[in-house]
């Protein structure tokens, strides 16, 4: 019977989280400086009477406990936003609600997040008599720079969690509809950052400098080359060179040549093979040109790709029939983009899943990190349910 309540109990709250959806999207911070985000979540929280913890930076971590003994289980949600100036049209039309801040806006949909976890906590608390073991819902700080992260797993050292949730709007799948899948479903990312090192001159006698741009231009085309060659074919990396910088005259030769970007892979050993290949390439290929190399600290794996346990997916999936449906689950495929949701299913096994937000009639389906994002907020209840349903499934 406690199955059968949970969407008109998550369909109760949908006024409430579009509300907190829209409060936070019109007041966002960036990545380590969400001070009035925390403080507006912990008004929440302590409206339900549910304790929490306060970490070192931004982060909160609050629990909810069932009646009885059972698992603890996790869940996730980022609150940080993004550099980026927001339009007030999406696609098609004026949106429901526009960032506030001058050149920062939640253009990726941690706004959405935030809000689907108090509503999920909130559900939660009418059901607290209802169900076994103890729930930790931790909002992350700084997910779009990795800030927090470290601290967030660090804390939850101090915890015993059997499983994971974490859920991501997904601007590629139809609002309504919400895909839960084994296996990877968004990419590790190498970071790529060095300069190259040689001597500066006049450009009119290359012969008495050492040219840094031309290894530079090497090294690029040589790891684009390799990763053709030595990458396995049946699995996929991506490399994404964005920045090439060095010089500002076209008479000097420049003392170093900066090289940056990334790659994006679904398979840890590709990802680790990847990272020594651009290593190897970029120092043999300084050398021979007689320059010196200095790798930035993120000239590493950033991040390992999200990979999601499949015994929790299928029971995710089994309990979320229950109270929402069959129709609502969706494939799609995997998304390159990288999430620091990755390091707790280093730790726990669990699942991100993929929340539709997109609707063509209403113009919403821009990219993520785009000023025209926008999100369809009738999928928030299915958030909900999805975070709930988790919490239920054995």
């Amino acid at each position: 019977m406690l199955v059968k309540k949970i969407l008109d109990l998550a369909k109760k709250q949908e006024d409430y989280i579009i509300n907190m959806r829209r409060t936070f999207h019109k007041y966002p911070e960036l990545s380590g400086e969400e001070f009035k985000t925390r403080e507006l979540i912990i008004k929440e929280l302590e409206n339900l009477n549910v304790p929490y913890r306060l970490l070192s930076g931004t982060g909160i971590i609050a629990t909810i406990e069932g009646k009885n003994h059972g698992k603890n289980v996790l869940l996730r949600a980022d609150i940080d936003a993004l550099p980026v100036k927001e339009e007030k049209y999406n696609l098609k039309q004026v949106k429901e609600c526009v960032s506030e801040i001058d050149g920062i806006c939640h253009a990726c949909g941690h706004d959405a997040h935030m809000a689907i976890l108090l509503g999920a906590i909130r559900v939660l608390k009418e059901i607290q008599n209802d169900f076994s073991g103890t729930v930790y819902c931790c909002f992350e700080e700084g997910e779009e720079t990795n800030c927090g992260i470290d601290t967030m797993i660090e804390a939850l050292k101090d915890y015993s969690i059997d499983k994971c949730f974490g859920l991501h709007v997904y601007n590629k799948l139809e609002a309504g509809k919400i895909n839960i899948e084994p296996g990877p479903r968004m990419a590790g990312a190498v970071g790529i950052g060095f300069d190259i090192i040689g001597k500066g001159g006049h450009g009119s006698r290359p012969d008495l400098s050492i040219n840094p741009i031309i290894p530079a231009a090497h090294i690029i085309t040589q790891i684009n080359s390799a990763f053709i060659n030595q990458i396995t074919a049946e699995e996929t990396v991506t490399l994404g060179i964005g920045m090439l910088r060095a010089g500002e005259a076209t008479n000097i030769i420049p003392d170093r040549a900066y090289i940056g970007g990334t790659a994006r892979f679904f398979n840890k050993l590709e990802g680790e093979k990847a990272l020594k290949i651009i290593e190897t390439i970029s120092k043999s290929t300084a050398l021979s040109f007689n320059c010196d190399i200095e790798y930035e600290k993120r000239n590493k794996i950033i991040l390992y790709p999200v990979i999601n346990d499949e015994e929790c997916v299928l029971s995710l999936q089994e309990k979320l029939k229950e109270i929402c449906g069959e129709k609502v689950l969706e494939n799609c495929d995997k998304w390159y983009a990288s999430e620091t949701y990755s390091r707790y299913l280093e730790k726990y096994p669990g699942v991100l899943a993929f929340l539709g937000i997109k609707n063509n009639e209403l113009g919403i389906g821009a990219e993520h990190h785009n000023s025209k994002f926008d999100i369809d907020e009738s999928s928030l209840v299915l958030g909900v349910c999805a975070e709930v349903a988790f919490v239920l499934s054995n």
